[in-house]
């Protein structure tokens, strides 16, 4: 392998988690390569919201914003493809990408986020990020006062409708099913009167994304402008688990405080890790993988 295919820490994803770690590891000198496929699993949303100095702006504004000023490190790279297999090897760890290319690095940070499992209801992918959304802090301000249905059900549910209802009070729950809500939530639903709809849900009717009406099985239908829905998730890449990193309950990557995988030498951050997704979580997390990847570096000199 040729020298200039060895890097002292290679970084799989170059969205917002991947670059704010190649930020830290530029600035204190360290040689990176950063794998990117470039798709994120925000490319459909308009606007990123509740990120400082970034609100309001489209996630690729930021994200290319962010790769210009990362790029300006000189020992930082980017190669755009796909992280397909890594193996561990004398020198550290090997990355071999879809196009063939092959890498090697002393360290490795996973930033690969996840795919989400969209609903297979006609509409929901098209409304998915716009209209369909999953965060009330990113984006809840947008739908304020607006007539709003939450798709969810049991502890879920229990979770969202305060927050939801927080900003608008025309809410109704949609449990798309037989409702499992605890005796208080349907007390407190009544109380603030939010509908609960347990009739399963057939369609979304929308333009161009933005929500319009949601269509029941039994033919009836309710006109909305926001739905909050959890959908469930895989790991975008199948990497961190073949070199052995532990996946939590709820499927993320296993770290500790500081980014720390269950396999040494290898660190995750951003959405892959974490429940709290956000761009400025994204950001945080990746900051401090790459402090921490450097402190090992560092470490190692001595």
């Amino acid at each position: 392998m040729n020298k200039d295919k060895k890097f002292d820490v290679i970084i799989i994803g170059g969205s917002y988690a991947g670059l704010s770690a190649a930020m830290a590891l530029g600035r204190s000198l360290r040689s990176v390569l950063i794998i990117d496929s470039g798709f994120p699993c925000n490319k459909q949303t308009p606007h990123s919201h509740n990120f400082l100095l970034g609100d309001g702006s489209t996630p690729a504004e930021l994200t290319k914003a962010a790769k210009e000023q990362v790029l300006k490190y000189d020992t930082v790279n980017f190669h755009a493809d796909r992280a397909v297999k890594g193996y561990r090897t004398d020198y550290g760890f090997a990355i071999a990408t879809q196009k063939g290319d092959e890498f090697e690095s002393k360290k490795l940070i996973f930033a690969t986020g996840v795919r989400d499992l969209l609903l297979p209801i006609p509409g929901f992918s098209a409304c998915w990020g716009i209209s369909i959304v999953h965060c009330p802090y990113c984006h809840g301000y947008e739908f304020r006062n607006q007539k709003t249905g939450i798709i969810a059900n049991g502890e879920r549910a229990a979770h969202l409708v305060p927050l939801v209802h927080n900003l608008t009070s025309d809410l109704a729950i949609l449990t798309n099913g037989p409702a499992d809500l605890s005796k208080e939530l349907r007390e407190k639903a009544e109380k603030y009167g939010i509908n609960i709809i347990e009739t399963e849900i057939a369609e979304f009717l929308h333009e161009e994304g933005q929500l319009r009406k949601v269509v029941f099985s039994d033919g009836s239908d309710m006109a909305f402008d926001a739905v909050y829905a959890t959908v469930p998730f895989e790991q975008h890449s199948d990497i961190p688990t073949n070199l052995g990193c532990k996946l939590t309950e709820h499927s993320h990557i296993e770290v500790d405080n500081f980014q720390h995988t269950t396999e040494p030498g290898v660190f995750a951050c951003g959405d892959n890790a974490g429940m709290m997704r956000s761009v400025s979580n994204a950001v945080a997390t990746g900051n401090v993988a790459g402090a921490m990847v450097n402190k090992e570096l560092t470490d190692g000199m001595f």
